[in-house]
This record gives C-alpha cells, structure tokens and sequence, in this order.
C-alpha cells in the first residue's frame, strides 16, 4: 500500500473523533459506509472542530509572523521571517494540519451525499464545500499549488499547479453557495459568510469588479455594520456578541487548544502567556492616538508591546475571526481603485476615529489602503500575503524572491517519492 503524502494523522482520522465546536458531545469514530442520517449532526460538529483544531495555533497567525510587524524578544522581522521559512515543524505542522482537515472535510462530503433528501445533509456538504474553499485557499497562499485531493486517497498525488488550485476554491465556492442559506450564529457557516470568502478570493485573483460587487451587497444588505473593538475583540471571560462579525470559529474552552493570546502576553499577564512573541516598535506607533482600535490592538505589558486581540492568554482559547465587515469595506475600497474606493476607505476611518485619508494616484492610494489593513488587520492573518499579492513584499519585508512562497516541508517530500517537488530556492 502506497504511503499519502498528506501524512499518517491524516489517514488515521476518522469522522467525528473529536468533540465538535459548539457544546456537542464527542462521537465515537465509525467508518463513513456505517454513518447514518441521525449522525449527520455529530457528523458536522467533528469536521468544525476538525478545521478549527488541525492547523494549530501559529496557523492563525503566521501571515503575521512572517509580515514585519511581529517579532521575537531580541530579534527583528526579518530574523523571525528567516526563522519561521526556515523551521520545518512550522511548515510540517501548517501542511500536515491542513491536509489531517482535509480528510474529514472529505469523509463529510462521502457521508453527506449518501443522503441526497436530508436537508441536514445539505446542509453539511454546503459547510463542507466552503471549508475546503478555506483549507486551500490557506494552502495556496503559503505554498503555491499544492496536491487536490476530490475524495481521500492513499495514492501518492503530485503538486497542481497554482492556476489548478485556484481553480479548484473558486469551484468549492460555488458550490457552497448553492447549498447554504442564513446560519443560526456566525459560529456557523452561512451563505453570507461564502460570499465574504468569495469577495477575499476575488481580490486575491485580481477579479476586482465582482470583488467589489461581493463587498458592497454585504455592507449594504443590513446584516452588518462596523461596530466597536470593544465588543469585537474584549472577549474574556466571554465573547460579546457584536455586529461585525460574518463568521468565526468559536473555540470552545472544553475541547480547543487554539490559544493565540497564548504566544503573545508575558506570565506576568493577568492571564498568563508565554509570551514568545512581540509585536515591534514600528507597529505601536503606526496606531495615531485618536485611533480606537489601539487599546484592542497593542497593549505594552512584560516589557514589550503585545498583540491584546486575543485576551484570554493562557487561560482558554478566543474566537477566531475568518471574516468580518471591515474586510469587505477594505476589499471594496481597494477593488474600486483610485479615487472611487476612497469613500469606502474613508468611512471605515471616520469609525475608528481618524481622519480621511489622502491619495493622489493609484500607487498612493493603494499604499493607503495596505496601511489601512495593517491597523484593522493586525493579528489577523493578512499582510504577508497582502504584501505579496500586491508586489511589495521583497520591499517592505526585506525577503528574497523565492520566499515569495513558503517551502514544501521536506518530510513530505520524502514520502512522495519524488512526486513532491520542493518551491525554487529551497
């Protein structure tokens, strides 16, 4: 029997070994031909703790990381950029976790389309799908094209390539968008929360029209509006409900070991923290002091500017936010170009409490915007790739051009024999 190169954790998972998301209890894992209708839920909630848990803490945050504005106690950027391409767990762990989701995403999608009348089970292939937009929409902005797997497979599977891969989210796109409608919370998947993704991918391909459309129905629709950091990000002992959020994943104290806040606050926190990382000098003076995002944003605790999104330290996990309103104001503003996507940027300004800002040209504006992600998006998983997509990151990072991409950790190519093919420069 050949070996997967997606890894043995990968092949070992079964449905619903884990307790899902939301209070459900755990599920004993059973062969996906031995699953029946009444599962289905159990079904859902392991494949959300799934994808939620897999990838790993750092996951959430390398684009941070590796982005200029996180940095180690006594190293700069760019040694943390060198040290995180360079660290083979970091890369394995990404890789590993993402395709270990993978494989219940899949199991779910078997499973769901073996009951074609159960509104459950569109249910569930709807999440499925968008998840698997997700999971390779993470990998192909951190490794370029990458194996597509439809169904799960032991066979050994080369790389596609970039255009393949991308191909293949706005394919799972659409078919999420087929099958899902409104969600019961933003812990859920919903249509809304596909289109956010759809509108994030439509920038990312440069499809700037439809990006912008995307954006403008969902700050328009009245489901949302731009709402306070406070109530987006002070979420210890408990999240706040606020208006902003399309979809998170909840991260459930009693079965989640995603503690971003974790890697970032000093022991001597009140909730304690690790404290491994820092964010540097340069990103707590970008935040102005009218800027009301700051407190939320950077705190100085342990000697060192901290990320304060994630405030439950080492006591328990925070939401993650996958995607909110603010996005789709920077996504609009940024897809309608220069001078029409000022208004839009302008706005969100004037909610945070600064001033409009000013373009002259098309290069200047979007130097605006890319700053104006910096401050809503810290911490948030954008701007390497933000730097990157937009032709500025050997610039403004300092990175050669092969870092461009993250390597293929090497483990995996080793069990590919030879049919993995590592990024050049590597």
């Amino acid at each position: 029997m050949k070996k997967n190169i997606i890894s043995l954790i990968s092949l070992l998972l079964i449905l619903s070994s884990c307790a899902g998301m939301l209070d459900q209890n755990s599920h004993t894992a059973i062969p996906p031909d031995a699953v029946v209708e009444s599962d289905l839920q159990s079904v859902r909630m392991g494949m959300y703790n799934r994808v939620e848990e897999a990838p790993g803490t750092v996951s959430y945050v390398i684009f941070d990381f590796v982005g200029g504005d996180v940095t180690q106690k006594t190293y700069s950027p760019i040694d943390v950029i060198n040290s995180f391409l360079k660290t083979g767990s970091t890369m394995g762990g990404q890789w590993r976790g993402y395709y270990s989701a993978l494989y219940q995403v899949n199991n779910t999608i078997y499973v769901a389309q073996r009951f074609p009348h159960s509104e459950q089970a569109k249910l569930a292939l709807g999440e499925a799908y968008y998840f698997r937009a997700l999971i390779y929409l993470n990998l192909v902005t951190r490794f370029g094209g990458v194996p597509i797997f439809r169904q799960n497979s032991q066979d050994i599977v080369s790389r596609s390539s970039e255009e393949k891969t991308w191909e293949f989210i706005d394919e799972n796109i659409e078919l999420a968008l087929s099958l899902l409608d409104k969600s019961q919370s933003y812990y859920y998947v919903s249509h809304d929360a596909v289109l956010a993704l759809k509108a994030r991918v439509c920038l990312y391909e440069k499809r700037y029209k439809e990006a912008a459309e995307i954006a403008e129905d969902l700050i328009t629709c009245g489901r949302y509006s731009l709402d306070t950091f406070e109530n987006i990000f002070e979420t210890f002992p408990e999240p706040k409900l606020n208006t902003e959020t399309i979809f998170a994943f909840r991260c459930n104290p009693e079965n989640s070991g995603i503690k971003i806040g974790n890697e970032f606050y000093s022991y001597d926190y009140v909730n304690k923290g690790k404290g491994t990382y820092s964010l540097s000098e340069e990103a707590n003076k970008m935040y102005e002091s009218s800027d009301l995002r700051k407190k939320n944003s950077v705190i100085f605790e342990g000697g060192y500017y901290r990320l304060n999104k994630y405030p439950s330290g080492q006591s328990g996990p925070d939401p993650v936010i996958i995607s909110r309103i603010a996005e789709m104001y920077l996504i609009s503003a940024e897809a309608q170009g220069y001078p029409e996507g000022m208004a839009r940027l302008n706005e969100l300004r004037e909610k945070r409490g600064l001033g409009a800002a000013k373009a002259a040209n098309d290069a200047t504006f979007l130097e605006a915007v890319l700053h104006e992600r910096r401050l809503e998006l810290l911490g948030e998983n954008h701007m390497y790739y933000d730097y990157v997509r937009t032709g500025k990151a050997i610039e403004k990072l300092g990175i050669k051009e092969f870092q461009l991409k993250f390597p293929i950790p090497d483990d995996e190519i080793s069990l590919s024999k030879g049919q993995l093919v590592n990024n050049p420069g590597y």
